[in-house]
């Protein structure tokens, strides 16, 4: 099995997160610093990493960019770590390829929830179907790519997980709750705004074909078939 790496300078955090994995049976290494971490995340190419945003010498943004921009560490899971609860951080970090967030402080059962939503969710298939079509937007499934008009769009795993779910359910209106339990492995109270977050994203992204995806004030989201 695969170690999970913990990227944090904190010892006594790093301690606390690598005993309750440990406890549920993941092997760990850790790097204190983030030049250390860097290099341990391409040498050892872990099954995940947990990464913390303030790190010294390279700070946890400039890894996971560094991180998902090489082919040949860009299919490693990302959670990131962070005493930062705005928005923008979250968004900034979602936008680089992190596959979810955790924020300090933090339980380390739900932590360790998360952890293992990743790995299953990143190791499942998405669907047997090999490509969608709705109007001008394509689904690839099979390549994980999408184009709209031709032109492609350039998604986070994350982002084109949460596509193709709505996809794959066109027409029906789809919970914040079902969202989070398909797409991150997981429903708890308090996250859904991460759904609301990563639809804004993928509204933008989309461009006119993000009108595609309907708001259902109170419920979630829909995409309309054309």
């Amino acid at each position: 099995m695969k170690p999970i790496l913990i990227i944090e300078d904190e010892k006594d955090i790093v301690d606390l997160i690598a005993y309750h994995l440990k406890q549920n049976g993941f092997p760990v290494i850790f790097a204190l610093d983030g030049p250390s971490g860097l290099e341990k995340a391409r040498k050892e190419s872990p099954a995940l990493i947990i990464l913390d945003l303030m790190l010294p010498g390279i700070d946890g943004k400039d890894i996971c960019r560094a991180l998902k921009t090489n082919s040949a560490t860009k299919s490693i899971p990302i959670l990131m770590l962070t005493a930062k609860t705005e928005e923008v951080d979250r968004v900034v970090g979602f936008e680089l390829g992190a596959d979810d967030y955790v924020t300090k402080p933090f339980s380390p059962k739900e932590l360790v929830l998360r952890v293992k939503a990743i790995l299953r969710r990143v190791s499942q298939p998405l669907d047997e179907k090999q490509s969608i079509k709705i109007g001008d937007l394509l689904i690839d499934i099979d390549r994980y790519h999408v184009s709209f008009k031709k032109g492609s769009i350039k998604l986070t795993s994350t982002e084109f997980k949460l596509l193709v779910e709505l996809a794959l359910n066109k027409g029906r209106v789809l919970s914040r709750d079902h969202l989070l339990d398909k797409v991150w492995g997981y429903t708890y109270e308090g996250y859904s705004r991460t759904i609301d977050t990563h639809i804004r994203r993928l509204r933008e992204k989309l461009g006119l074909a993000g009108d595609y995806i309907e708001t259902i004030r109170g419920i979630g989201y829909r995409l309309r078939d054309e």
